[in-house]
């Protein structure tokens, strides 16, 4: 049974996103959470026909976001998921030869360029989320636009972004902006610091209390990780039984059970313990309260063990926002911040991009497997530092995966891991 397609921001905007794929190898989009970027643009480039008789694949940078993006997609369209729109994500799949739209995680994307490095199966790449700055999904628009440049000038690039300068995205594709307005409502932000030593679930407790009689919807909180998801729920468990409430936790790598069941509509009002999953890859319809606790766990190089980590960091004004914007997607909100007007001027106004402070033989493998042969040259949309590249080929080298340069037959085993 087909969901009604409910009319959304972008929805006017639609025919002008296609004439430009039509005519540009590549087009940025700059639209707001909500907005309808994500569910609405693939199928209008779809019935458009720009792809032809190949593949629209679009990145997300998580599972959820994947799934939901495509079942999404595949109900206003009146049919299940699999048929003309699919899915791929870490082991799991649901797609059929029928399949048009193929909503994939960016390691997956990746794996298709290191076994189709021409990609000829696709006719056009749209990155979903991009203003997050992740590493693959750099790493893809890259690989993606050379293809383009190089060899396939048939090839479609769309990226899309919630809060990212369109315009330099778009002189690197050598293509045009569209900024498409969203529709939120006010949001009532308040700032309540807490004790430098108090906990983070005890904080997120006392945003709670102090937010959940002042709104009627639900409310969404926002945690650093797991851990501290988990602390959370069992402070806050009486408390959502006396409020007759419903308590889920939202993160990646929850079970898929659990995550549909956090963001799906329920029949009383919800307390939704998230990492920053919550921000802006999913929308929760009913969220009229956030609790933000102001910290995330950060992807980041630990020159001490040499390797990636996640590290308890404070977030960006840019997030700050996102998560704000989540209360007033269908009515007026109110967003609690549990530090001072003080520390938010402090904030950076963006997270790094990824390439810019993780460790890169990942990437590094990944190029090599698709065909590049020139690591230092290669023409990245943001290059990392000289010095990342060559400790990754150090580490590369001494790992067995590479000789002088080239990929050993090891190092094309480690490239074809899932």
């Amino acid at each position: 049974m087909s969901t009604v397609a409910a009319p959304l921001p972008i929805d006017p905007v639609l025919p002008r996103i296609v004439e430009q794929v039509r005519q540009q190898a590549g087009v940025a989009l700059l639209a707001p959470p909500g907005a309808g970027k994500t569910t609405r643009v693939p199928p209008a480039l779809l019935d458009a026909g720009l792809a032809g008789d190949k593949l629209i694949v679009m990145l997300q940078p998580r599972r959820l976001a994947a799934t939901t993006a495509a079942r999404r997609m595949a109900d206003e369209r009146g049919e299940p998921v699999g048929q003309s729109i699919g899915y791929q994500v870490r082991f799991d799949r649901q797609s059929s030869k029928r399949t048009r739209i193929l909503v994939v995680t960016e390691g997956i994307l990746l794996r298709m360029l290191v076994d189709d490095p021409l990609l000829e199966q696709v006719g056009i790449v749209v990155f979903d989320e991009f203003h997050e700055r992740r590493l693959d999904s750099d790493l893809a628009l890259a690989i993606t636009r050379r293809l383009r440049n190089e060899l396939r000038d048939d090839l479609k690039i769309v990226v899309m972004s919630a809060t990212y300068d369109p315009q330099p995205i778009a002189a690197f594709l050598d293509g045009q902006v569209t900024r498409v307005a969203g529709r939120t409502f006010p949001v009532d932000v308040r700032y309540l610091p807490r004790p430098g030593r108090e906990r983070i679930d005890e904080s997120a407790a006392a945003g709670v209390d102090a937010l959940w009689d002042e709104t009627a919807g639900d409310v969404l909180v926002f945690l650093p990780g797991v851990g501290e998801i988990r602390q959370a729920a069992r402070r806050l468990a009486d408390r959502a039984a006396a409020w007759n409430a419903e308590l889920h936790e939202l993160y990646a790598d929850a079970p898929a059970e659990t995550q549909q069941r956090a963001i799906a509509p329920g029949s009383r009002r919800k307390l939704i313990l998230a990492t920053n999953v919550a921000e802006t890859s999913v929308t929760i319809d009913g969220v009229t309260g956030v609790v933000d606790t102001g910290w995330a766990r950060v992807p980041s190089f630990d020159p001490r063990i040499g390797l990636n980590r996640l590290e308890l960091s404070r977030i960006s004004q840019a997030s700050a926002d996102q998560r704000a914007g989540r209360a007033g997607r269908t009515r007026p909100g109110i967003c609690v911040r549990l530090w001072s007007e003080a520390q938010q001027r402090q904030l950076a106004e963006q997270l790094a991009p990824e390439v810019t402070r993780l460790e890169l033989s990942a990437a590094a493998l990944h190029l090599l497997a698709w065909g590049e042969t020139d690591l230092p040259a290669f023409p990245w949309f943001q290059p990392p530092t000289p010095h990342s590249l060559e400790r990754a080929a150090r580490l590369l080298e001494d790992l067995g995966a590479t000789h002088a340069g080239r990929l050993t037959p090891l190092g094309r085993s480690m490239a074809s891991l899932p």
